[in-house]
C-alpha cells in the first residue's frame, strides 16, 4: 500500500482517524489549517497524543488551507506516494454558520473542490476518495429513519447546504473523470477529543462549573449519537472498499438509535456525580428536532456496524475529561 492523506487530520475524527490508521501500519500524511473555530491548542494535543509513538516515516503532518488550491496540487504532486484520501477537513458547526458563513464557503466548497481537482489531476495515482458529508442534508426530519435515496433539497442550515454542494461536485466528478468517491453522512460523533461546541462537552463543562446547561427546543431533542471509535471503523470499512471502475456513493454511518437529549443528561450526572441545572430554550436556527440512520447499507456493502452504546461512549469520554482538565474548571 501507498499512504493515506487525512486532511482534518488535527480534528476530532481526523486525529482518531490516524491513530487507527497508524495502528494497523499505514503511512499517512496529515493536513490541517488548526483555524481558531475552537482553541488550536486542543488540535496540537490531539497531533501531540497520536504522534507521540510514531516513527517519522510513517506520519508526517503539514499546515495547510484547503482553500488554496494550488498548494494542495502541489502537495499531491510532491507526494506521489499518496494512494488514498479521507478528506474531513471542513468548517465545521451548524449555528456558526449563521455568523461567519463565508467560512463555510470556502473551507467546505472550495476546499473540497481543491482535493478533488488536485485527484482529478493526480493522473490514476489515487484510488479512492472517502469524505465526510453530514446528517444535517436530511432538514428538519421527524419521520422516522432516513435513508440515502430521500430527498435532500431542504437543507436546514447554510452548513448543511455546503455539504450537498461537496455531495453534487463529487457526483459530477466521479461521472466525468472516473474517479471513486465515496461520501459518508456522520451523525452527532462524540467521544475523547472531542469538539467543544458539542453539546456533551457543553454539557459536562458546565456542570462540573456549578453553570447551568441550556437546553434546546425545551430539551425535546432525539439524536443518533455516534462513538468516535465506531464512525473510525465505518471510515477505514469504505476507504478499503473503492468502486470498481470509479463512481460516487453515498453512505449513513450512524447508531441507528435516536437517543433523547435529556438521557444524555441524565447518564452524565451520573457519571460526573452532579445535578445539571437546566435553563429551558427555544429551538435554535439551523438546528433540527431528531436525526435517525439508516444504516443497511452500511451494513450491506462493508459488514460495519457499531458497537458502542450511549452510556459507554460517554464512560468512555468522562475517563478521558478527567484524565485531560480534571474534576473542575476555574
Amino acid at each position: 500500500m501507498g499512504r493515506v492523506l487525512v486532511t482534518g487530520a488535527a480534528g476530532f475524527i481526523g486525529a482518531h482517524l490516524c491513530q487507527a490508521l497508524l495502528a494497523r501500519g499505514e503511512v499517512v500524511l496529515g493536513l490541517d489549517n488548526f483555524n481558531a473555530y475552537y482553541d488550536p491548542a486542543l488540535k496540537q494535543a490531539r497531533l501531540t497524543a497520536l504522534t507521540g509513538d510514531a516513527p517519522a516515516d510513517q506520519f508526517a503532518m503539514v499546515r495547510l488551507d484547503l482553500a488554496d488550491h494550488e498548494a494542495v496540487l502541489a502537495l499531491l504532486r510532491a507526494n506521489p506516494d499518496i494512494d488514498r484520501v479521507a478528506h474531513l477537513g471542513a468548517q465545521a458547526g451548524v449555528r456558526w454558520s449563521l455568523e461567519a458563513p463565508f467560512a463555510y464557503t470556502a473551507s467546505n466548497v472550495t476546499g473540497h473542490l481543491s482535493v478533488l481537482e488536485a485527484v482529478r489531476r493526480s493522473e490514476g495515482r489515487i484510488g479512492h476518495v472517502v469524505y465526510a458529508s453530514t446528517s444535517s442534508v436530511y432538514g428538519r426530519r421527524t419521520d422516522g429513519a432516513f435513508r440515502e435515496t430521500d430527498r435532500v433539497d431542504r437543507p436546514a442550515s447554510l452548513y448543511a447546504a455546503t455539504k450537498l454542494a461537496d455531495e453534487a461536485m463529487s457526483s459530477a466528478y466521479a461521472d466525468l473523470f472516473g474517479l471513486s468517491l465515496t461520501g459518508l453522512r456522520f451523525f452527532t460523533v462524540y467521544g475523547p477529543w472531542g469538539r467543544p461546541d458539542m453539546a456533551y462537552w457543553l454539557f459536562t463543562e458546565a456542570m462540573l462549573a456549578g453553570r447551568p446547561i441550556q437546553l434546546f427546543n425545551e430539551g425535546r431533542m432525539l439524536r443518533d449519537f455516534t462513538y468516535v471509535d465506531d464512525i473510525v471503523q465505518g471510515v477505514m470499512a469504505a476507504l478499503d472498499h473503492p468502486m470498481p471502475g470509479g463512481g460516487h456513493r453515498i453512505y449513513n454511518i450512524g447508531n441507528n438509535r435516536p437517543e433523547q437529549l435529556l438521557d444524555l443528561v441524565a447518564i452524565l450526572e451520573e457519571l460526573l456525580g452532579v445535578p445539571a441545572k437546566r435553563v429551558l430554550k427555544p429551538m435554535q436556527p439551523g438546528d433540527v428536532p431528531t436525526t435517525f440512520a439508516d444504516i443497511s447499507a452500511m451494513r450491506r456493502d462493508f459488514g460495519w456496524t457499531p458497537t458502542t452504546d450511549l452510556r459507554a461512549g460517554l464512560t468512555h469520554f468522562v475517563t478521558w475529561w478527567r484524565a485531560y482538565f480534571g474534576d473542575t474548571l476555574e
